[in-house]
């Protein structure tokens, strides 16, 4: 029998949240982005879960190739460009789509003569300083990029750093999008500048924020960008981490928990061993605290998660019990408050699923 840890994927709340997606955003087209094996939900189930895209958006060259060789003929969109030379001959011949974000990659595209006509996504750098031509830069990037024979469709593209904080005393999305706006000035393309706090931001920017293509990542999995909750937002999680008590242990006043003994019992209560450690993602650095469901009832973690275990605490379940269902995020427990419980966001938490939990698919509420 296998060990009662398991990863449900709800490919029906994938759907529901693309489709939110276009309900904030209805005039533009959508990449969904499926990036770091579609945030820990497997590759194949995000070309599932996302089948009613206009588009799929990732990082890996490979996974690209893996996606047509799954049946996806839509649009397909390499987020941070080609890394080498011999990438370029996929562009064409797999009709994949290329952002370009600095001048070795106009070098390459130049230096190569192009097997048939090539996409591409020129990136500008309004402030998010990671990836991108600066705004003075932009159309001189552009220009050389429409220079080369088999350059077809060149399509303008920005990354917002704070989407989540519109009025973000630092660098704001208006500031991002004016920044834009110069640095675009006169120059033909569909644009693309909507990441998923942008586009759930899209009515409240509708006269400053004009895409033809938005890139939701987070949103599509259930978990908020920031500023409000995923509930608040109606979205709905994607991924349900649950596993069960193993064994249970009573506890006098004195008493520690784990390793470093670092929980110590103030009276009486019942303690639960769940199967989930470190190992299988779940954080180790989740403080006492942190939110955890037993048979539906809300408790917490205590003691220090360990490779293979965790401790959680039953006192305030009479009816707890060896086989109790333990949700650890997900369905009726959402994985951003998990995350803020153990100081980092939900995308770290999915993408750090490991390859030893058994992956099921359900739809959310059901058993799988």
């Amino acid at each position: 029998m296998p060990r009662p840890l398991s990863a449900t994927i709800h490919l029906d709340s994938m759907r529901h949240n693309l489709a939110r997606a276009r309900s904030c955003a209805p005039t533009a087209k959508i990449w969904g982005v499926v990036k770091a094996n579609a945030y820990g939900h497997g590759l194949e189930r995000g070309a599932r879960g996302f089948a009613d895209a206009d588009g799929l958006a990732l990082i890996e060259t490979e996974n690209a190739v893996r996606l047509r060789e799954l049946g996806w003929t839509r649009p397909l969109l390499l987020l941070e460009g080609i890394f080498d030379v011999a990438d370029i001959a996929l562009l064409h011949e797999y009709g994949i789509n290329s952002a370009v974000h600095c001048i070795e990659q106009v070098k390459m595209l130049e230096y190569t003569k192009l097997a048939g006509p090539v996409d591409v996504h020129l990136k500008m750098n309004t402030g998010m300083n990671r990836l991108g031509f600066v705004p003075s830069e932009y159309a001189a990037a552009h220009a050389r990029l429409r220079a080369i024979p088999g350059i077809r469709h060149i399509t303008l593209m920005t990354h917002f750093a704070n989407a989540d904080e519109l009025e973000h005393p630092r660098l704001g999305i208006r500031e991002q999008v004016r920044r834009f706006q110069l640095g675009a000035q006169g120059l033909a393309g569909e644009r693309s500048l909507s990441n998923s706090g942008g586009v759930l931001r899209q009515a409240e920017l509708a006269e400053q924020l004009s895409n033809d293509w938005v890139r939701p990542g987070i949103m599509l999995y259930g978990a908020t960008p920031g500023d409000k909750t995923a509930e608040q937002y109606k979205l709905r999680p994607t991924m349900t981490l649950a596993s069960a008590i193993i064994g249970i242990q009573q506890l006098a006043a004195g008493d520690t928990v784990g390793y470093g003994s670092r929980f110590e019992a103030s009276g009486p209560m019942t303690v639960g061993v769940v199967a989930c450690g470190y190992a299988d993602g779940y954080p180790r650095h989740a403080p006492h605290g942190t939110p955890v469901l037993v048979d539906g009832v809300r408790t917490a973690l205590i003691g220090r998660v360990s490779m293979d275990m965790m401790t959680v605490d039953l006192t305030p379940i009479a009816n707890a019990r060896v086989g109790s269902k333990v949700v650890l995020w997900g369905d009726g427990l959402p994985i951003d408050e998990v995350a803020h419980a153990a100081g980092t966001i939900g995308y770290e938490l999915m993408c750090a699923l490991a390859p030893r939990v058994q992956v099921l698919e359900g739809a959310l509420g059901q058993p799988a």
